[in-house]
């Protein structure tokens, strides 16, 4: 049954709710004008959803216990887009950055820097870096 919860900070829910928390599906309005639709578990943002942020930037793919966990796409409101591995909100495992202007990276990322193994192609399709990157910079 879908019911509305109304939070102190003006955040609404408008979903499933069990034991007075949202639970299954539902949405999340931020009083910040962002919004969350998606899966719910005791109260946090758990499994699929989508979360549109206010300056335009959108992710859609995997939560657990109300971070971005798991697979997911987030597309930036510059034009760049991420697919890939999330742990903790953060890119990190496996990834592909797609910039705006056509350059591509592939590879592995921690805490949002390329980290690991990857290659770095500029948008001419010429291979700037291929190999061993440490915090965001190549390794040579």
């Amino acid at each position: 049954m879908e019911q509305t919860i109304n939070f102190r900070n003006r955040d609404r829910y408008v979903g499933e709710v069990k034991d007075n928390e949202p639970n299954g599906q539902g949405i999340d309005y931020y009083a910040n004008g962002e919004k969350y639709v998606g899966e719910f578990k005791d109260g946090w943002k758990n499994g699929q959803g989508t979360y549109w942020y206010k300056i335009g930037n959108k992710y859609v793919g995997e939560w657990k216990d109300d971070k971005k966990n798991g697979q997911g796409v987030i597309t930036f409101c510059n034009g760049n887009k991420y697919v890939g591995e999330w742990k903790d909100d953060e890119f990190n495992g496996q990834g592909f950055y797609l910039w705006k202007d056509g350059r591509t990276y592939v590879g592995e990322f921690k805490d949002r820097k390329k980290n690991g193994q990857g290659t770095l192609t500029n948008a001419n399709g010429t291979i700037y870096h291929s190999g061993l990157w440490k915090d965001g910079n190549p390794v040579k």
